[in-house]
């Protein structure tokens, strides 16, 4: 009868570790088709900056397998191509770029293109915080998040009265920020995602 029992529960323990992995893997594929939540590597999200890192690999060519560098103007060099367009681009999108320029003289071309030191993502918290500074932070991150990277708020800070500083096309903007609030759980909208060059400025 125990021999039974165990015969029963080790296929139930099996039947769910089965479900389990099964429930993982269609999680993995639902994210690696570009949710915020993944490394940029794998993330279709994420757009590229100036300073970013990529590897390129054209398949069965070495000559054409490659480090390569967002300059601040944008743009990449890549054999053949030339200069080709990367700012603000995902990585797909620089793929399909890449691969539709190649054809011209790889007519069967398989590449990749992958962020392999994703350097553009910095965002700057200054005034009263334990460590005020620029934050390289390599993906999406909010407003608590920047101040955990700052240390947290000094005893003298205003923390009520705290601006997230972006700049869009030349104009200034400024979002309010009341941690006291949210730490309380209250107006969490105000937690927003920062931008490149965000400046959260703590008075």
């Amino acid at each position: 009868m125990q021999s039974g029992c165990k015969l029963v529960q080790n296929i139930t323990w099996g039947m769910l570790i089965g479900m389990f992995v099964i429930a993982t893997a269609g999680c993995q594929s639902i994210d690696q088709r570009g949710t915020a939540h993944e490394a940029p590597n794998s993330d279709l999200g994420y757009q590229l900056g100036p300073e970013d890192v990529l590897l390129i690999s054209v398949w069965k060519d070495e000559h054409l397998t490659r480090e390569v560098v967002v300059r601040p103007d944008g743009l990449i060099s890549f054999p053949l191509v030339g200069d080709v367009p990367a700012e603000g681009r995902t990585v797909e999108e620089l793929r399909l770029d890449l691969a539709k320029r190649l054809m011209k003289y790889i007519p069967a071309v398989n590449l990749t293109v992958a962020v392999i030191k994703p350097l553009s993502y910095k965002v700057y918290v200054v005034g009263r915080v334990a460590k005020p500074g620029e934050f390289l932070v390599g993906h999406y991150t909010d407003v608590l998040q920047a101040l955990s990277l700052a240390g947290g708020l000094t005893p003298f800070a205003a923390e009520n009265d705290i601006k997230v500083v972006r700049r869009v096309m030349g104009q200034q903007q400024a979002f309010p920020f009341r941690y006291g609030d949210v730490r309380k759980g209250l107006d969490l909208e105000q937690n927003i995602i920062l931008q490149r060059g965000d400046v959260v400025m703590v008075p």
